[in-house]
């Protein structure tokens, strides 16, 4: 018997440390995973510049070197473009002439930001002077995407506007707070328009700024502003779209979202520019109590990346949207005084 007992005592010795060794190799295991994806997460924060540049390398924006998370112009190693030339270690295009400080407004979460941004007078005179109108063919008929292309895509224009899209990756590095930045920065540009015309054949019609000059001048009506935002927003990497309105003529911006949060289902979320409003709000009233009810013509701009499932912009729009319409929403003057304070929203926006 005590041979048998001494048996199982050995047994018992044996088996209790195994389920200690198998405890801790599990728990080793499951320490290292976490530990490798906290150092994926890391590097990924850690080793890229705002506009995913790693390192010590040049960004694929000439001159601009990523340099401890900072874009910084650095010709000796990254060069200039193909539109400008180095001029003592600085490039420089021809059209940098008569510079002007601009200070531009953001809102991030109730935080209100600024940034100095300096435009030339050569530049906006230069744009003022491209043709507005598109030469075609009897059966090639120019659309409306077509125009607001040619007024995105001007590849002088997008030299000198550039280095503000490098101003905000610097800022932010996180691509969602980007994207909320830009927003913001072109709604709080003021609305205004121009009393200058262009001679047609036919007749005249209104002047119609490029992104750059909305920036030189100061101002610009949704058309105009929405063309800004979508420059910037490409540039970001962003999927983009202009959605246009021509019952009510106007235009907004669109940018690639999760479906079930789209403006009626397309795929896109709702920016209005003319003021500052929530993203993926389409509730806005404007002046005259004008609601959108026309279906807009979708117009694509780039492909790219689509905002997350998850942001606190889609709840607020709802919210808003309650709010306008009279819902029993608790605490309703509270949390539009929140909501107000958080985007800095106004009373009514314009539409042309």
């Amino acid at each position: 018997m005590k041979k048998i007992f001494g048996e199982r005592t050995s047994v018992k010795f044996v088996f209790i440390p195994a389920v200690i060794i198998i405890a801790f190799i599990s728990a080793f295991l499951l320490l290292n995973g976490l530990m490798q994806i906290i150092l994926i997460e890391d590097a990924e924060k850690i080793i890229t510049c705002g506009d995913g540049t790693f390192y010590d390398s040049c960004s694929l924006t000439k001159p601009y070197f990523c340099e401890l998370g900072v874009l910084v112009e650095k010709v000796s190693s990254c060069g200039c473009s193909n539109l400008s030339q180095d001029l003592g270690g600085k490039c420089f295009t021809k059209y940098q002439s008569y510079p002007e400080s601009r200070n531009l407004k953001y809102i991030l979460n109730g935080n209100v930001g600024e940034m100095d941004f300096t435009v030339y007078g050569e530049m906006a005179d230069h744009l003022s002077r491209v043709s507005r109108s598109i030469e075609y063919k009897e059966d090639k008929k120019p659309s409306r995407a077509d125009f607001k292309l040619k007024t995105i895509n001007d590849e002088k224009q997008r030299e000198l506007l550039m280095p503000l899209v490098v101003e905000i990756q610097n800022l932010e590095n996180d691509r969602v707070q980007q994207a909320r930045m830009a927003v913001s920065l072109v709604q709080n540009i003021p609305y205004g328009s121009t009393e200058k015309t262009i001679l047609f054949p036919g007749g005249e019609i209104n002047y119609s700024k490029y992104p750059y000059e909305v920036l030189y001048y100061g101002q610009g009506i949704c058309g105009e502003k929405s063309a800004l935002l979508a420059f910037l927003l490409k540039e970001l990497g962003y999927d983009i779209s202009i959605f246009y309105f021509s019952e009510e003529n106007h235009e907004v911006v669109g940018i690639k979202c999760p479906l079930e949060r789209s403006f009626h289902g397309n795929g896109y979320c709702f920016v209005e520019t003319s003021g500052p409003a929530i993203i993926s709000d389409s509730s806005v009233e404007y002046v005259g109590g004008i609601k959108l009810e026309s279906e807009p013509e979708v117009i694509p701009i780039s492909e790219g990346i689509s905002l997350p499932k998850e942001m606190q912009e889609y709840e607020d729009a709802e919210t808003m949207k309650k709010i306008r319409e009279s819902w029993f929403v608790f605490n309703k003057n509270k949390k539009f005084e929140v909501l107000k304070e958080r985007y800095g929203l106004i009373e009514e926006y314009q539409i042309e």
